[in-house]
């Protein structure tokens, strides 16, 4: 152990319940080794989780809505009307970001408790 670069132990007890919530806690962080779970607790207080499924879906609907104004913006540059059919795309588009928005603060804020 003194070749260790880190060669200092900490032990402290937990009841069950503590040790399963830890373990529960790894999980939802997908670290598995509690030794690395524990040290990076303590030195930096939270490990952050990102959804990167989340952040995809929520892109998708952006390119989307750029894609429907850019068509919309040549539509109105060539002096033509736009339909009340392309603004409800948009808006319907718009609904679904703010829905992906509202779910991912929601998953968020649920997490901290």
């Amino acid at each position: 152990m003194t070749n260790r670069k880190r060669n200092k132990e900490l032990k402290f007890r937990v009841t069950e319940e503590e040790k399963a919530f830890i373990e529960m806690k790894m999980k939802e962080a997908g670290i598995m080794n509690r030794e690395a779970y524990l040290r990076k607790m303590a030195i930096d207080g939270a490990i952050v989780i990102s959804n990167h499924t989340e952040t995809k879906r929520l892109i998708l609907e952006l390119n989307k809505i750029g894609n429907n104004i850019n068509q919309i913006t040549h539509v109105a540059n060539s002096n033509k009307t736009i339909s009340q059919e392309d603004i409800e795309i948009i808006k319907e588009l718009m609904q679904n970001i703010w829905q992906l928005q509202r779910y991912g603060l929601s998953k968020k804020h649920s997490a901290k408790q």
